[in-house]
């Protein structure tokens, strides 16, 4: 997949996209990177619509800003850097939007695809019509692996200075408990960091399983007991 975003990217050939998968896996990240990096930071704002369709999941949405931005004409390049006669939709938490609502996209990506390009986000494929669905081009995100996860949040603590009773144990709790989903693993850790700047024994198992909110593992295993006695 990074490849194939890549050499779109230096190509200047990139086909709509459907991004599929868990939360907190990189969806968004992705094509913001791509975007950015396609056109350049201080030309990105001009290129580029962004739109959360869980605000704004309805057809109207989709009448008033998507095919009015479809519809402009593209910015003149004021820095002189050879960017790609293109410009880029996206629309994040698709899966939110209206049956209409994509029914009208549908239509809207026909008839402005040679200046516009539509990045699609969702969560659930399933959710998305086949119609809209057979027009992008599928990449699916698995959920981040473990030790990917573990390398990234060490990173984030070491640089943090974020104290632990046991970095390890507390990290993998933390990567258990969300389940693959980097951005509520740091947001979780941000949260516990706050809660429990004061500990002078740094952050436990505990304090991740109090403020997510988990049944804690020794509870699951004292049920178990019991049920196995």
């Amino acid at each position: 997949m990074v490849s194939a975003l890549k050499q779109s990217v230096k190509t200047g050939n990139l086909p709509h996209l459907l991004l599929h998968g868990p939360p907190g896996t990189g969806k968004t990240s992705i094509i913001l990177a791509l975007a950015k990096d396609m056109f350049g930071q201080d030309f990105y704002r001009s290129r580029v619509l962004e739109l959360n369709a869980s605000d704004e999941r309805g057809i109207q949405v989709i009448r008033d800003k998507v095919k009015k931005f479809a519809q402009k004409k593209l910015a003149k390049n004021p820095s002189g850097r050879e960017v790609p006669p293109l410009q880029i939709i996206i629309l994040d938490e698709a899966d939110s939007l209206t049956y209409d609502a994509q029914a009208a996209l549908r239509r809207i990506i026909e008839n402005y695809a040679v200046t516009t390009r539509f990045c699609i986000i969702c969560n659930y494929i399933s959710k998305i019509i086949a119609p809209l669905a057979s027009r992008c081009v599928k990449f699916r995100f698995s959920p981040i692996a473990h030790d990917a996860q573990m390398a990234r949040l060490a990173l984030i603590t070491d640089t943090e200075q974020i104290r632990f009773a046991d970095q390890k144990e507390v990290l993998n709790r933390l990567i258990q408990v969300t389940e693959g989903d980097l951005r509520r693993s740091i947001n979780l850790l941000q949260t516990c960091s706050s809660f429990g700047r004061d500990k002078k024994s740094g952050l436990t198992v505990t304090d991740i399983e109090n403020v997510s909110g988990v049944v804690p593992e020794s509870a699951v295993l004292q049920t178990d007991k019991v049920l196995r006695a």
